[in-house]
Formats: structure tokens, sequence, C-alpha cells
């Protein structure tokens, strides 16, 4: 499925400019971190563009969200690696991602929640003026921005950022939020940031 097609898939699916928007960081990040790591830009960035798509239809049902969107992707032929990233990334059904491209999917999706919320209590609401720190620093107050959930973002050494001997978890964790952070403000404009 081409970029194009996808995109005009989620306009359709998803009404809410603002989850739209969520899409499109996500996309950002997951097409940065494939980069990072050698891996498919075009696939990485496909699974975070598509990965909420059912999730107008499924709100009031939220233990159906990302499984109805991972059979929806599947009807259409997407790789399968694609249908079971979408659907392990709800951690409400419990299933453990697998690929790295899933594990990425995991932590990347609160995480741009987090990016957002830093971002908006700026003066300047400005991603641009937003900084790593600025963004360690919220990851740290428990009570900012509760819905980016810590334990998953945390989870970005399963991806391939484990601390080596003379690397921290907090290190890790820094080289994680600044691969998303700069893939976000690249598209600025898109975001309304």
């Amino acid at each position: 499925m081409s970029r194009e097609k996808a995109l005009q898939l989620v306009q359709e699916k998803i009404k809410n400019e603002n989850l739209v928007k969520h899409c499109l960081a996500v996309e950002a990040c997951m097409r940065a971190l494939a980069k990072h790591f050698g891996e498919s830009e075009e696939q990485w960035a496909l699974t975070g563009l598509l990965h909420d798509i059912d999730y107008e239809e499924t709100k009031d049902n939220p233990e159906k969200h990302s499984l109805v969107g991972a059979e929806m992707l599947e009807e259409m032929r997407l790789d399968k690696e694609i249908v079971e990233a979408v659907k392990s990334h709800n951690e409400m059904h419990g299933i453990a991602p697998e690929t790295k491209m899933a594990k990425a999917l995991f932590s990347v999706d609160p995480l741009t929640g987090l990016i957002v919320a830093a971002t908006l209590v700026l003066p300047s609401k400005k991603i641009a003026e937003l900084t790593i720190d600025n963004v360690l620093n919220r990851f740290k107050e428990k009570g900012f921005a509760r819905g980016a959930n810590r334990e998953i973002i945390s989870k970005c050494s399963d991806i391939g950022f484990p601390p080596t001997a003379d690397q921290s978890q907090a290190e890790t964790l820094e080289e994680f939020v600044g691969i998303c952070l700069k893939a976000m403000q690249r598209i600025s404009g898109e975001l309304g940031l």
C-alpha cells in the first residue's frame, strides 16, 4: 500500500483531527527509528500511520481496539508483520510485541503523546523549542500527561537501545526520545505545533 493510499484511508476512518496528527507523529517516529536501525523505512512508517485505523470505530469498546484494525489490515493483504505490530500495540490485550518493528510501535505510541503534551505547556507551544531535557523532565513527573505510560515508553530498551556497560537506562531513553523528537520537529507544520 502506498503512503498516499494509507493516508487517504486514515482520513476516511478517522475524523478527529488530533488523532490524525497522532498517526502522523507515530509515522514520523517510526520512519526515523527504521532509518536508525537500517530497517525498511516505508514499512515501519506505514505501520505507524495505520496503527490507530480502528480507533474511532472501537472507541466505545477499547478491548477491541487494535484487533479490529489488525483484521482490517489483514483483509487488505498488508504484510503480516504490520498486522501483528498493529495488533500488539494495545497493551490491554497482553499480546507481547515480537518483532523490532512491533516493539518500536509499542514504545513510540505513548511517547508521541508525552512530546505533544510537553510542547503544549511551553509558552510558545512550538515543538521547535522543545528539548530532549524538557521531555525527560516531564517523563519524571508522574502526574503530567498520565495517559503516556512511562513503563511502556521505557520498553525502548527492547527495541535495540539496551544500555551498554558505560550507558545507563536514562541515556538509552534519552537517545530514543531524541530520535522521536527530531522526527516530530521535522513535521511540525503537519502537527500544528
